[in-house]
């Protein structure tokens, strides 16, 4: 009788699925974003106030978020409550480094100085900004237990 031990995904394949889970969950947080007309804020961070510029600003930062998120939680994806609560988390500490933190410093270089005096400031946009980075953590979760269900049928 043998025993055949299943491996994970390595860390190559838990990188590219966080690459993809954070491009779908950026691309759902992006058309909120859209709807709040959100984007041209974030082309500024670039220099351009544009809502395309902003939209690949977003997109480009969501799959370097989503691969750190692939790396971290890659292990346990195949587990739902698991993943998905790590997804939620995930969003929240986002939403205070990017939106509370590093958005309003790098805005103050690149477009506006006061901005510096809006960190950790939390008004209506912030509690909405906090909506959006969640449902972004929940989507990439469901993106990276699909992915684990895809490689356990395999």
């Amino acid at each position: 009788m043998s025993t055949q031990l299943q491996a994970g995904p390595t860390v190559g394949a838990k990188a590219g699925y966080g690459a993809v889970a954070g491009l779908v969950g950026g691309a759902v947080f992006g058309m909120l974003m859209a709807m709040m007309d959100m984007l041209p804020m974030v082309g500024m961070l670039v220099g351009v106030e544009n809502a395309g510029v902003g939209f690949l600003v977003h997109l480009v930062n969501s799959a370097v978020i989503g691969v750190i998120f692939g790396l971290l939680a890659g292990g346990f994806a195949d587990r739902i409550a698991s993943i998905l609560g790590a997804g939620l988390v995930y969003g929240m500490i986002w939403w205070v480094i990017g939106a509370l933190i590093a958005m309003p410093l790098w805005l103050s270089v690149t477009a506006d100085p006061e901005m510096s005096n809006m960190v950790f400031v939390v008004e209506s946009d912030q509690w909405m900004s906090l909506m959006g980075h969640m449902i972004f953590g929940l989507v990439a979760a469901l993106v990276l237990f699909g992915f684990s269900r895809r490689s356990v049928r395999r």
